[in-house]
């Protein structure tokens, strides 16, 4: 009998004592202990930061009952006991009466449940209040989880106020480096990494382990994590879904597997997707789903970004960011939306989405920003487009796009008059699986898109008011290929933009064809807004 998923748990001793499973880290904790007093730890949400958090406490508390069994159990000195201060910044009110009021519920807490007498001081001055009460009993333990939570809260929104309470965490943090003897070991995490000028200026001794090669597998399953420990479910899901073990595994990994902290690392599964796999026992956007990414997608929208595949970026492009300078790629690896594939050696590395789960979720997300395609109708939509392109069913493309250009906002046109059609085809086809290339280069020019299904290639061109016809001789013109079938589209300039659609398309030499490289029939689509 297999043990209980741990399905949300977060508290360490209740999945210990009431049977839960528990994958075995302590290792990397032993490792870190060991090495250094400062340390910090970036993850996206729901990747196991609160339960090492938890695993910690429990450690320096001398609770060797709970790791019985355990790598670190013959290892640590469990003669040892710290005093432990663990905060953490969800859950304290923050939105509702202000980051310090919210700081001081917090540390008054604390005080209380530590046995100490009621201080009357600053937020500062009750932290380092809190530290030196404790260090009597010895040298103190301190564990901050969802450090940033009162920063990232108002991205997106009321700037001001996260810059406000960036400014009273920097002066916060900074007691632990003015408080240095009466310390053991400090550990911080959060979702966010904010450059150390920003809210660690003051804290500037702090080892990163966010991209670091020892400790990339520290959080989530690797994928001799999962077929050792969840053997039994495994064995008892591919029999339910009526799959072999192989190819159960190979779905999975296509599913869930894919998250990379070092470009040299395993890749690791999300915990949280992997439990309520097993649970559920189907394919779904389990991880996803925990959290709507409305300021990223808002953030992509503004800056006109909706292809994320293999995008190539300096580590100072997505490693940190900082509330005056938000970099959008930074923001998406680090909340796990892309991740580390690959570093050349001139040190860029190739972020892309790390799996199906998170692709196919972001996409119906972008659709819908980019093209008017609600989540709820993308996938018919996309697949009655796969379809008609699968049989070159060009009239009913040309209706499929009708509706979708006629529900683009008004505003994204006019402020990206071109770049919103070539994002809506670009999402659309690459959400159903069509192989799709934006800003091809050719021999003969540049392409706004490129399609490819197994029997045809469709060039696809944007341009702006200029009739079928028209736009036709231009791009015969342009690339000297006259004896090419050619289908275009237009917008009538003249139109309302409630009934901005596609009006029409010409047709040149539908039956005739040149052959490319790829020796697959060529057949260009210009499309004209």
């Amino acid at each position: 009998m297999p043990k209980k998923l741990p399905l949300g748990l977060q508290d360490f001793k209740g999945i210990i004592e009431d049977g839960y499973k528990y994958i075995d880290k302590t290792r990397y904790l032993y490792q870190m202990t060991s090495s250094g007093k400062y340390f910090f730890l970036s993850r996206p949400r729901r990747f196991g930061k609160s339960i090492t958090i938890n695993t910690l406490h429990e450690l320096f508390s001398g609770s060797r009952e709970l790791f019985e069994g355990l790598w670190i159990q013959d290892k640590w000195d469990w003669n040892k006991k710290h005093p432990v201060l663990r905060l953490t910044f969800t859950g304290i009110g923050f939105v509702e009466q202000g980051l310090e009021a919210g700081m001081h519920y917090l540390l008054n807490k604390n005080i209380k449940d530590h046995g100490l007498p009621a201080v009357d001081l600053p937020v500062s001055g009750k932290f380092e209040y809190l530290i030196q009460a404790l260090s009597e009993r010895g040298k103190v333990v301190v564990l901050i989880d969802e450090y940033d939570a009162p920063i990232i809260h108002y991205l997106g929104g009321d700037t001001q106020r996260a810059i406000q309470n960036r400014e009273l965490l920097r002066e916060f943090y900074t007691v632990l480096k003015n408080n240095d003897s009466y310390l053991e070991f400090v550990f911080l995490t959060g979702v966010s990494k904010f450059s150390k000028t920003g809210i660690f200026s003051g804290l500037n001794n702090l080892t990163d382990l966010s991209i670091h090669p020892a400790y990339a597998t520290m959080l989530g399953y690797t994928q001799s994590e999962l077929e050792h420990h969840f053997s039994e479910e495994i064995e008892n899901t591919a029999q339910t879904m009526n799959l072999s073990r192989e190819a159960l595994l190979n779905k999975m990994k296509t599913w869930y597997n894919g998250y990379r902290f070092h470009y040299l690392a395993d890749k690791v599964y999300n915990p949280v997707s992997v439990n309520m796999f097993f649970d559920r026992q189907e394919f779904e956007n389990f991880w996803f789903a925990t959290g709507t990414p409305t300021f990223l997608i808002n953030l992509l929208k503004k800056d006109g970004i909706f292809d994320l595949n293999h995008t190539r970026q300096t580590v100072l492009d997505f490693d940190s960011f900082d509330l005056e300078d938000i970099r959008t790629y930074g923001l998406l690896y680090q909340t796990g939306y892309l991740t580390i594939q690959s570093r050349d050696a001139f040190g860029q590395y190739t972020l892309d989405y790390p799996n199906l789960e998170v692709k196919n979720a972001m996409l119906a997300y972008l659709l819908e920003a980019f093209g008017g395609v609600s989540k709820g109708t993308g996938i018919s939509t996309a697949i009655r487009m796969e379809i008609a392109f699968m049989e070159n069913d060009l009239e009913t493309v040309i209706r499929s796009l009708q509706a979708i250009f006629a529900d683009i906002p008004y505003f994204l046109v006019e402020k990206y008059p071109e770049k919103f059609f070539h994002a809506a085809i670009h999402l659309l086809f690459t959400y159903i699986g069509i192989r799709v290339r934006s800003e091809v280069c050719t021999t003969e020019g540049r392409a706004d898109s490129m399609v490819e299904t197994p029997t045809h290639v469709y060039i696809l061109e944007y341009k702006l008011d200029k009739s079928p016809q028209a736009a036709l001789e231009l791009f015969v013109a342009a690339c000297n290929m006259p004896g090419s079938p050619y289908f275009l589209m237009s917008f009538p300039e003249n139109w309302p933009f409630f009934k901005r659609n596609v009006s029409g398309y010409a047709e040149y030499g539908r039956t005739l064809t040149i052959k490319l490289r790829l020796n697959t029939p060529f057949i260009s689509f210009v499309i004209v807004s």
